[in-house]
């Protein structure tokens, strides 16, 4: 009897063995997930962990914690109400501060309608006297002119001996005695046709003696382009011997961008400054638009007419136009917050909490630093005007799509506006580590975490202010130290060695 109950007792406390152990393996199973480790899953009220990844490579993701394989520190956790999405990515509003990160915010406004482009002088194509022969003859004498020489209306370029005009001034002169007014106007009309000048035919009736010489002379004042005339020459008739341009008028040949050319109207007026005459300004008029575009630079050519008194204005002159126009109200931006990839133009929206967001955006003009929206963002939003591409950079990597122009429209796509961070000293973050490696000002520690700036733990390298002593630290000692964070560089401002024991 006594055996028996002994053995009851030995049944009883192994079978409560068996349910407090049944216990504690439901516990943990309930805790761990299938492999062990932290949990994934945690009780009401804890944060969801999605995976693992390493910060310096978010782009490989991993199923539970340890150490990343790229570099010296722990993976970190993905948390389910972080995942990419609408809200954007998430950036330390202590890092948007110490990076100088400037915000401005969507706004209506008037755009500037003034477009400046450079200009080249150039000869008024228009204004171009082509100086022939009329007869064959022989060049009896020149003038001494050159090519690019200027010279007056009338200015005499040759003397050219015609034979051929000997024998038809005789017969003209014959006739005139007879006194036969329709005979002697034919033969007035034949020497015409030879191509005798009308001053040439007066001096022959004036002196009753036949000219075969005659001075060929300019019949525009301008510059001498081509000379193709030689004393002692032989010309025959239709023989071009000199071309000249005017110089009453120039061309201003502008180079406009391409997506600039539907703002211009021929016939508007335009100002004119040059290099060569600093502070003078001068009027013009638009007069055509040449209808091709350059290849290589994608801009269109505006040509503007321009007087030149004096002949001051020379070809090959460098200056700018100023093309007036009316202010026009628009959307507007800063030109620095839009981001131009090629395929399509983002700027980077700040939301409530420290969330950006990348949104797609159409634009218009540009003119004195802003750019005119013509769709994807709204009045009141703020955005990134400076630093956005390390702020879209971040958004890539985390996945975050852009919001796109359909979405602007809805009017519960605009996001909250963040406020502006506000002015204060640089922070100065504490933690505690081991020294690594020892190079002059610079040290290398493996350090705990850095919640404040959500660092993980890990071995990184920080520059020491010269005002800090490292006197007494040496490698491998245990240290406290404190650092601030300036423009993505870590610099320690005051380190204390742990003592054993601490």
């Amino acid at each position: 009897m006594i055996r028996f109950e002994h053995k009851n007792l030995r049944l009883a406390a192994a079978a409560a063995g068996l349910i407090i152990i049944g216990g504690v393996a439901g516990l943990a199973l309930a805790r761990f997930g299938p492999g062990g480790g932290d949990p994934v899953a945690t009780s009401a009220g804890e944060r969801e962990v999605l995976y693992w990844y390493d910060p310096m490579t978010p782009g490989q993701r991993f199923d539970k914690p340890g150490k990343s394989p790229f570099m010296d520190m722990q993976l970190v956790p993905r948390y389910a109400d972080e995942e990419p999405g609408a809200a954007g990515v998430r950036i330390d509003p202590a890092l948007v501060q110490n990076l100088g990160v400037r915000f401005a915010t969507v706004r209506s406004g008037t755009l500037e309608g003034d477009l400046t482009a450079s200009a080249v002088v150039d000869y008024n194509e228009r204004d171009v006297a082509v100086v022939q022969t009329r007869a064959s003859g022989f060049v009896q004498r020149v003038y001494g002119r050159a090519p690019g020489d200027v010279i007056a209306a009338g200015a005499p370029l040759a003397d050219l001996l015609v034979p051929d005009w000997g024998g038809a001034q005789l017969e003209y002169l014959a006739v005139r005695r007879t006194d036969d007014a329709a005979l002697i106007q034919a033969a007035r009309q034949r020497l015409l046709l030879l191509g005798m000048p009308e001053s040439l035919i007066s001096a022959v009736e004036r002196s009753g003696r036949p000219r075969t010489t005659v001075t060929i002379t300019s019949p525009i004042g301008g510059v001498i382009r081509t000379l193709g005339v030689r004393a002692g020459m032989t010309v025959p008739a239709g023989l071009t011997l000199a071309e000249v341009n005017g110089l009453s008028t120039v061309w201003l040949n502008a180079a406009v961008p391409e997506t600039l050319g539907g703002q211009l109207r021929v016939g508007r007026s335009v100002e004119v400054t040059l290099a060569a005459f600093p502070g003078e300004r001068m009027s013009g008029r638009l007069i055509a638009l040449l209808p091709e575009v350059a290849s290589d630079s994608r801009t269109l050519t505006a040509r503007i007419e321009l007087r030149n008194p004096g002949g001051r204005l020379r070809p090959g002159m460098y200056g700018r136009i100023a093309f007036g126009g009316s202010s026009t109200p628009a959307l507007l931006v800063p030109s620095e917050a839009v981001i131009r990839t090629g395929q399509r133009n983002l700027v980077m929206l700040a939301g409530e909490g420290g969330r950006y967001q990348p949104a797609e955006v159409r634009v218009g003009r540009e003119a004195g630093g802003q750019t005119e929206v013509l769709a994807g963002l709204r009045e009141g939003e703020r955005v990134v005007a400076s630093g956005q591409f390390l702020f879209d950079s971040e958004a890539s990597l985390s996945g975050v799509e852009a919001r796109s122009l359909e979405q602007a429209r809805a009017p519960s796509a605009a996001p909250t506006p963040a406020p502006a961070p506000a002015a204060a000293q640089t922070p100065v973050y504490r933690t505690s580590g081991r020294v690594q490696v020892i190079e002059g000002r610079s040290v290398t520690l493996a350090h705990g975490p850095v919640p404040a700036l959500q660092w993980p733990a890990m071995t990184m390298n920080f520059t020491v202010a010269d005002s800090v002593p490292l006197a007494g630290i040496s490698v491998g000692n245990q240290v406290d130290f404190t650092f601030d964070l300036v423009g993505g560089k870590a610099t320690i401002r005051s380190v204390t060695r742990r003592e054993t024991g601490q």
